[in-house]
C-alpha cells in the first residue's frame, strides 16, 4: 500500500475520531439533560420517631442504619446494556434544600420516573410511615442576586472511608440542618445535592489489592500516592494465580487494613456532591456557602479520609449550576462512597428538636380497609402511597351513629355539609341543629329545587313570623308521652341551671306536678306559660284541678302544696320554681315561640315523610341560654317521635338523619337512650363537638360506649391522651394533635365491625345557590310561620278566656 493511502487513512481515522468525539460529547450532554427530565422529584416526609424507652444514641444509629438498607435497595438501578455502554448507569439524587422563599428545610429524592415504584417500595420497606409526594422542582435561586457553588471530593485515597455515623455520638445531620436554618426567610436559598450512580465491582477489586499490599508490608505512603495507585491498577490486570507470599502487616497498617475492609464490605456508589447558595449579594451568598462548606469538616476521619471542598468559578461554576438544575452526573468530580458514608451525610431527620425548620410528616397515614364499602354516601377520599379511593359509609352502619371531634376550623363542618347535601339529594329525611347558623346557610344553598317543598327552616331570629315549638304538646293517643315530656323537661332545666345546686327534690316535686296538671287538660292551655300560672294564679290552678283526673297530682296540690307552711309553702316556693321560666317567657324572641299551643310542624310527620328540618339556633342572635333551650326541646321532641315509631313495623320505618353541631349544648342524659335504642327506630345521628372536656361523664360514656364510627380531626393536647386510646396502635397522640386541616382519622363501622383506623381527606364542598336559599326561606316562612301580631293576640285571648272560665268555677264553688 502506498504511503499516500496510509497517510490518508490515518488522517481519515483521526478526523472520524474527532468528529465522533465532538458528536459524542454534545450528544452525551443532550442525553444527560434528557435524563434529568426523566427524573421525577419526590418530597419525602417522615414523622418523628415515637419509640420510647430505647437508648437515644442506639435509637439514632438504628434509624440511620435503616437509611443504609434503603440506599442498598436502590443499587439495583440498571439500564439496558447498550445505553449503559455509552452513557453509564442511570442516576438518582438525594437533596436537602432551603427554598428562596420560606424558612423550611426540605428533603428530596429524584429518581427515574419509569422506576418510581422501586423507590416507593424500598422507601416504605425501610420507613413504613414515610410520605412520598411527587412534586414540581423547587427554586433556591435569588432571581436578581448572586449564586455560587462548590464541589466536594475526597482528600485522600478514595478507598479510605470518611468518619461515619457509627463513630458519632450525636446526629451529623444536625450540623447540616443548623447551617440551613441560618438562611433568611426571603431572598436566600441553598441546597446540598448528592448525585448517585451504581458503581461496577472494580472498586472492591482495587480495595482488595490495597489490602493485600498492606499485608505484604507496604506502607500507606507507598500505596496511597499517585505512584502507588498506578501500581495497584497494574496489579488488577495480573494473573490472579500469581500470588506473592503474605508478609506480616506493620502494626501501624492494621488500622488501614481495617478501614479498607469496612468500606469495601459495603455497597459502593459513584457520587457527585455539590453545594450551592444564592442570595441578594455575592457577600451573602459567600457567607451561606462557607456555612455549608464547614459541615463537611465533621466527617474527617484520622488515618482515613476527609472531604475537600472547592469553590467553583467561571465556566466550572456555570457548569455546576447547570448540572445541579438538570441533576447531571459529572465524571470529573466522581468519588466512590459506601452506603454507610452516604447515609452519614444524607438521612431523614430523626427529630425536629435540633432544627425545628425541618419539614417532617406532622401526622402519620394508614391505608383504608380492604373491605371499605363501595356504596353509601362519600365521606372523603383516601390518599395513600400514590393511590386514592373514595371513603363511603353504608346505610346500615350509619344506624349505629357517627361521632366527630375536632377544633374550630379543622373541617368538621365541611364533612357534615357534604354528608347533609348527599342525604338531601338522595331524598332522605334530615334534621340539622346548628348553634352558629353558618352550616345551615350553606346547606340551604345546596338543596335541589325539587325538594324546596320539603324544607322547614326554623329561624327563631325571624321575630316577624315566629314558628311555634311547644314541648308540652303530646299525642292524645299516647298519654304515656306526658311522663316522658316531664322527665325530659327536668333534664333540660337541670342542664341549663345545674339543679343539683339550684334546685333539689322540692323543685322536682313542684315542677313535675305543675306540668302534669297543665297537661291533664290541654284545651285550657298547655304551654310553659300555663305552668307558671299554676303557681301564680290560684283560680287558674283550681280550674285545672277541676279538669284533672290524675289522683296523684290532685292529692299533691290539695293535700300537700296548699297546706304547706313556712319555707315550703306554695307562696314561698312558687317564685323559686317560676323564676326559671321567666328568662324565656319574658324574652321577646322566645315567648312567641314557646307560648304557642300548637307547634308549627309535627316531628313524627317530618320523620315519616322524609322532610328536611333546619334549625338555625345562632347564639349570636339568641344568646347561649335561649339557643340551648330550643335545641334541647327539639332533641327531646325528636327522641319522642322516634320512640313513637313502635307502632310501625321496623322494616317500614324510613331512616331519618339527625345532625347536631356542638351537640353537648343540646343533649341531656337521654342521649344514652338515643344512642342505644334509636337504631331500631331508624334515627341515625351525626354528632360533633370540639373537645372532650365539654361532655359530662355520663354523656361521654354513652357516646364512646355506643357510637359505631368515630372520626377525629385535629384536637388539643388535653384530648390527645384520651383519643389515642381510640386510635392506637396505628396512630399516636402526636398524630391527632398535628394532622392538617380538612384531614381526619377514622374508625369506620363496616358490616357491624369496627375497622382499623385510617386517614382521609374531606372533599371541598360545592358552592351553594343563594337565590334558591332565599326562595326556600320565604317559602318555609309563609308555610310554617305565623304573623307575630296574630300569635300575641292568641296568647292574650287564651289568657282572658281562661280567666272567664276560672271565674265561673270560683262562683260555682262559692254557691
Amino acid at each position: 500500500m502506498s504511503p499516500e493511502y496510509v497517510f490518508l487513512g490515518i488522517i481519515s481515522a483521526l478526523l472520524f475520531g474527532i468528529i465522533f468525539f465532538v458528536w459524542y460529547s454534545r450528544y452525551k450532554k443532550i442525553n444527560n439533560i434528557g435524563s434529568g427530565f426523566g427524573l421525577q422529584l419526590f418530597l419525602i416526609s417522615i414523622p418523628e420517631s415515637k419509640k420510647t424507652g430505647e437508648n437515644p444514641t442506639e435509637a439514632l444509629k438504628n434509624f440511620i442504619s435503616e437509611m443504609e438498607k434503603f440506599i442498598s435497595g436502590l443499587s439495583g438501578l440498571k439500564a439496558g446494556s447498550f445505553r449503559k455502554a455509552f452513557w453509564g448507569a442511570p442516576v438518582f439524587t438525594f437533596e436537602i434544600a432551603a427554598h428562596n422563599t420560606g424558612n423550611e428545610i426540605f428533603f428530596y429524592v429524584s429518581f427515574p420516573r419509569k422506576l418510581a415504584n422501586l423507590l416507593q417500595n424500598q422507601l416504605h420497606g425501610a420507613f413504613p410511615d414515610a410520605k412520598i409526594e411527587a412534586v414540581h422542582d423547587y427554586n433556591i435561586f435569588n432571581p436578581i442576586g448572586a449564586s455560587i457553588a462548590a464541589s466536594v471530593t475526597l482528600e485522600a485515597n478514595p478507598h479510605l472511608p470518611i468518619k461515619t455515623y457509627q463513630k458519632f455520638s450525636g446526629d451529623p445531620l444536625e450540623t447540616i440542618t443548623s447551617a440551613f436554618s441560618k438562611l433568611h426567610e426571603y431572598g436566600e436559598g441553598a441546597a446540598l445535592q448528592i448525585v448517585l450512580r451504581p458503581r461496577p465491582g472494580g472498586t472492591k477489586k482495587e480495595a482488595h489489592q490495597l489490602i493485600e499490599k498492606l499485608k505484604e508490608g507496604k506502607t500507606r505512603k507507598d500505596l496511597f500516592d499517585r505512584k502507588g495507585n498506578f501500581e495497584i491498577a497494574g496489579d488488577i490486570f495480573k494473573n490472579p494465580k500469581q500470588k506473592k507470599p503474605e508478609a506480616a502487616a506493620k502494626p501501624h497498617d492494621e488500622e488501614a487494613v481495617k478501614m479498607l475492609e469496612e468500606k469495601s464490605s459495603k455497597i459502593i456508589f459513584d457520587a457527585n456532591i455539590r453545594v450551592l447558595s444564592s442570595a441578594a449579594t455575592s457577600e451573602d451568598a459567600e457567607r451561606i456557602l462557607n456555612e455549608l462548606e464547614a459541615i463537611f469538616l465533621q466527617y474527617a476521619n484520622p488515618g482515613g479520609n476527609s472531604f475537600k471542598v472547592k469553590e467553583l468559578s467561571g465556566w466550572a461554576l456555570k457548569s455546576a449550576i447547570e448540572n445541579f438544575s438538570f441533576r447531571i452526573f459529572d465524571d470529573k468530580y466522581a468519588v466512590p462512597l459506601s452506603i454507610e458514608e452516604i447515609a452519614s451525610i444524607y438521612h431523614f431527620p430523626f427529630s425536629k428538636k435540633a432544627a425545628p425548620q425541618v419539614r417532617t410528616l406532622k401526622s402519620r397515614e394508614a391505608p383504608p380497609p380492604v373491605n371499605a364499602p363501595k356504596e353509601g354516601i362519600i365521606l372523603g377520599r383516601s390518599f395513600f402511597r400514590g393511590e386514592s379511593s373514595d371513603i363511603r359509609i353504608d346505610k346500615d352502619d350509619r344506624r349505629r351513629h357517627f361521632y366527630i371531634i375536632g377544633q374550630t376550623g379543622t373541617g368538621k363542618s365541611v364533612l357534615m355539609q357534604n354528608m347533609i347535601a348527599q342525604d338531601i339529594r338522595n331524598g332522605e329525611g334530615v334534621a340539622v341543629i346548628d348553634p352558629h347558623g353558618e352550616l345551615i346557610e350553606k346547606v340551604l344553598g345546596l338543596i335541589p329545587k325539587e325538594r324546596a317543598e320539603d324544607v322547614i327552616y326554623f329561624d327563631p331570629g325571624d321575630t316577624a313570623y315566629p314558628m311555634g315549638l311547644n314541648m308540652l304538646e303530646f299525642d292524645p293517643a299516647r298519654p304515656e308521652q306526658r311522663s316522658l315530656i316531664v322527665n325530659e323537661l327536668l333534664e333540660i332545666f337541670n342542664k341549663l341551671y345545674n339543679m343539683s345546686v339550684a334546685g333539689g327534690p322540692a323543685f322536682e316535686q313542684y315542677f313535675r306536678n305543675a306540668t302534669m296538671l297543665v297537661m291533664e287538660d290541654p284545651q285550657s292551655g298547655n304551654t310553659l306559660l300555663e305552668v307558671v300560672r299554676v303557681f301564680a294564679d290560684k283560680a287558674f290552678r283550681e280550674y285545672k284541678l277541676s279538669k284533672s283526673k290524675n289522683i296523684i297530682v290532685n292529692t299533691f296540690w290539695r293535700q300537700i302544696a296548699e297546706k304547706a307552711t313556712g319555707e315550703q309553702s306554695l307562696q314561698n316556693y312558687g317564685p323559686y320554681v317560676t323564676n326559671k321560666f321567666d328568662t324565656f317567657l319574658s324574652n321577646e324572641i322566645m315567648r312567641p315561640i314557646i307560648a304557642q299551643e300548637k307547634s308549627a310542624f309535627n316531628v313524627r310527620d317530618v320523620m315519616d315523610q322524609k322532610k328536611i328540618l333546619l334549625l338555625n339556633l345562632s347564639k349570636g342572635r339568641l344568646g347561649d341560654l335561649n339557643s340551648s333551650l330550643l335545641g334541647l326541646i327539639m332533641v327531646g321532641k325528636i327522641l319522642m317521635a322516634a320512640l313513637s315509631r313502635v307502632d310501625v313495623d321496623e322494616s317500614k320505618r324510613p331512616d331519618f338523619y339527625l345532625y347536631i353541631d356542638e351537640f353537648q349544648n343540646v343533649t341531656t342524659k337521654s342521649i344514652a337512650t338515643i344512642l342505644s335504642e334509636a337504631r331500631k327506630y331508624k334515627l341515625d345521628m351525626v354528632i360533633t363537638h370540639q373537645f372532650i372536656g365539654q361532655l359530662e361523664d355520663d354523656i361521654k360514656k354513652a357516646v364512646f360506649g355506643n357510637v359505631g364510627s368515630l372520626c377525629s380531626f385535629r384536637i388539643g393536647s388535653d384530648d390527645g391522651e384520651y383519643m389515642e386510646k381510640q386510635f392506637e396502635p396505628v396512630f399516636a397522640s402526636q398524630d391527632l394533635l398535628n394532622i392538617d386541616n380538612f384531614n381526619a382519622y377514622l374508625k369506620l363501622l363496616i358490616g357491624g365491625q369496627t375497622s382499623k383506623p385510617f386517614n382521609f381527606k374531606t372533599i371541598p364542598p360545592e358552592k351553594g345557590n343563594t337565590e334558591v336559599a332565599n326562595y326556600i326561606k320565604q317559602l318555609s316562612r309563609q308555610r310554617y310561620g305565623r304573623p307575630r301580631e296574630e300569635v300575641e293576640e292568641e296568647i292574650r285571648m287564651r289568657h282572658e278566656g281562661i280567666e272567664k272560665k276560672t271565674d265561673e268555677v270560683l262562683v260555682s264553688k262559692h254557691v
